[in-house]
């Protein structure tokens, strides 16, 4: 027999209730339950001993995780991996600081979501006293956590980006924002003959260093520390930003684009991956992403007209969007 549609009123209950289920997995993974059973199923009472917490309230929290798949409980009352759960083993590149970014300063800031539409000013600075990057800044360990799970959430975008994209041609690549440096690591990989410079804030470049000489890049690739606020290093003929134009308002990226402007020699291209927002009713993961822009950094998601127009204002020409795999494309602009 066929499984009944939910009716609306169903479906929107879901929807409202939504931050029950988002919480309950950002308690797991700062219990780190799925470390703790990936070595095999064990029982409340085991995990509460090693996570300090009470015995019928874990188990109140597990069975209600592997009522949507993530754990699953046997007839001993055991609870053993999904693989959902799989997704939340803290290591490189898995969901685990995803769940405990969205839970802490995230939630805390989508809570005061109708303060950002009251006044179209970012929840977080109201929350957190201060914008949320200089608060980073501040905190290292969430920091961390941060750097961490920007490379969940978009660590599919990556392959997908140099698959779509014929990096040919260029000699050398400048990341601006470059952060930890995953992006511009997995491309001088695949383009053996280009070179690379990392252009990010002192702090982000130190861990960055680290991670390109981790990856025999050292030789290859070379880090300059700035702000894209102040100036754009010379020396590339591509300037590339992943995820970095969507943190800003029209006015801020007029300022970085402007900065690359004038150090990008009349050949180069200017390479912004984002989502490009379609029109209408249609479901887009870029839709929210933009109001997730609006409360945390005050920035926002934009349509191809909008990024026509913000490179026009800028010194450059839209020359095409080239689709990916994944949400994101690639927009690249030349100057004019």
């Amino acid at each position: 027999m066929a499984e009944k549609k939910p009716t609306p009123r169903q479906q929107l209950v879901r929807m409202i209730t939504g931050y029950w289920t988002s919480q309950a997995i950002h308690v797991a993974a700062k219990l780190k339950l799925a470390d703790l059973v990936k070595d095999g199923p064990k029982s409340a009472e085991q995990l509460a001993q090693s996570t300090k917490t009470q015995p019928q309230a874990l188990y109140r929290l597990l069975r209600a995780l592997a009522s949507v798949e993530i754990f699953s409980e046997d007839e001993q009352g055991r609870f053993a991996m999904t693989p959902m759960a799989e997704c939340l083993i803290d290591q490189h590149g898995s969901m685990w600081a995803v769940a405990m970014m969205m839970g802490d300063e995230h939630f805390r800031s989508w809570g005061e979501l109708l303060y950002s539409v009251q006044t179209g000013k970012p929840a977080f600075d109201h929350v957190f006293g201060k914008p949320v990057f200089d608060w980073l800044s501040e905190h290292p360990a969430e920091a961390k956590i941060f750097d961490a799970a920007m490379t969940g959430f978009h660590g599919p975008e990556t392959q997908a980006m140099i698959d779509a994209y014929d990096y040919t041609g260029i000699n050398t690549l400048v990341d601006v924002g470059g952060g930890n440096g995953t992006v511009l690591t997995a491309v001088l990989k695949k383009n053996t003959a280009m070179k690379g410079i990392l252009y990010d804030l002192p702090g982000v470049v130190e861990r960055a260093k680290k991670n390109l000489a981790d990856a025999g890049l050292a030789s290859r690739c070379q880090t300059i520390a700035g702000s894209f606020f102040e100036a754009a290093p010379p020396g590339g003929d591509a300037y590339q930003m992943r995820h970095i134009i969507h943190d800003w308002t029209d006015e801020q990226c007029h300022t970085i684009l402007g900065h690359i402007r004038k150090v990008i020699p009349p050949h180069g291209k200017l390479l912004v991956i984002e989502m490009v927002i379609r029109p209408r009713n249609e479901f887009q993961p870029a839709k929210w992403l933009d109001l997730n822009m609006l409360v945390l950094p005050g920035g926002r998601e934009r349509t191809e007209a909008e990024y026509a127009a913000m490179y026009a204002k800028a010194g450059f020409k839209l020359e095409r969007i080239v689709p990916t795999p994944t949400e994101v494309s690639v927009i690249e602009g030349r100057p004019v």
